[in-house]
């Protein structure tokens, strides 16, 4: 009638990593997304920004744009000078 000698330490390590994967589960439950809910997530924020992108107005800095008050500061004079 010999009792099982426990290592103490052990045990207290493998009651922590149960409680670790349980805590992780609950996580993953919660917070987890799946593959198909992330490529969704990235494919409508793409959608987002080429349709945002689309009513950008165009650049209005060529050459043609170019007023007198610019000129000036093209020559490294300061206008009225």
């Amino acid at each position: 009638m010999t009792a099982e000698i426990v290592n103490l330490r052990k045990a207290r390590k493998a009651r922590d990593r149960a409680a670790k994967d349980k805590r992780a589960e609950e996580n993953r439950v919660k917070f987890g997304r799946t593959k198909a809910e992330r490529k969704q997530a990235e494919a409508s924020k793409n959608l987002s920004l080429r349709r945002l992108d689309a009513h950008k107005r165009p650049d209005d800095t060529g050459p043609e744009s170019a007023g007198d008050e610019d000129a000036s500061a093209d020559d490294g004079r300061e206008p009225g000078s």
